[in-house]
């Protein structure tokens, strides 16, 4: 259902839903672990609002496995990203389709709270990280906003944000070390390392 309904969205999210300031989404890629020639897993890329942000800290040695199980989201995000660096793949995050140790980091900009099995998302991407890898958790509005326009939807409604405390021990149980949650007025932002 919710693949339906990202389907659907496809096609007016660039206008209706995703964010549009640049300086926002270029501080929030600044906070990142990356370096030229990573390997970076994009989870819930969507239209691919953060691939550019992501390849302007990567560069072209560098490559991006963007992942959503909208296709046409990620039919959307190539059109706009046709850069050969960049693999879209169609599937869920509880199922992804790479083998274990291949990224040096795994991006979710916008989209954990629409994991329906997070400690079973973050055990994925725990183990697609290669040692020493960082997950990073990212949203360009605070916790408050996002939750309250996801419970004013009835597809999203019990898509919410964790709090610092929650996030926590959700990453530190999957076996994530380094666990750091920073909320402000205007972001929210989680890391951790794989051991």
């Amino acid at each position: 259902m919710l693949r339906d309904y990202f389907n659907k969205q496809a096609e007016i999210w660039d206008k209706t839903a995703s964010e549009t300031d640049s300086a926002k989404l270029a501080k929030l890629a600044a906070q990142i672990e990356l370096h030229p020639g990573d390997v970076v897993l994009d989870v819930g890329t969507g239209t691919g609002v953060f691939l550019h942000y992501i390849l302007q800290r990567i560069g072209t040695q560098g490559h991006i496995y963007a992942l959503d199980i909208a296709e046409k989201m990620l039919a959307r995000a190539q059109q706009k990203h046709p850069q050969k660096n960049i693999k879209f793949i169609c599937a869920s995050v509880e199922e992804i389709p790479l083998p274990a140790d291949t990224c040096n980091a795994v991006i979710c900009y916008s989209s954990f709270p629409h994991f329906s099995d997070k400690p079973l998302a973050l055990r994925e991407m725990k183990r697609v990280l290669k040692k020493g890898g960082v997950l990073f958790i990212g949203h360009t509005s605070s916790r408050e906003h996002i939750n309250h326009i996801h419970s004013h939807h009835e597809m999203t409604v019990h898509d919410l944000l964790p709090d610092a405390v929650e996030m926590t021990q959700l990453l530190s149980s999957t076996g994530f070390i380094g666990v750091k949650v920073v909320e402000t007025p205007e972001s929210y932002m989680a890391t951790g390392r794989k051991t």
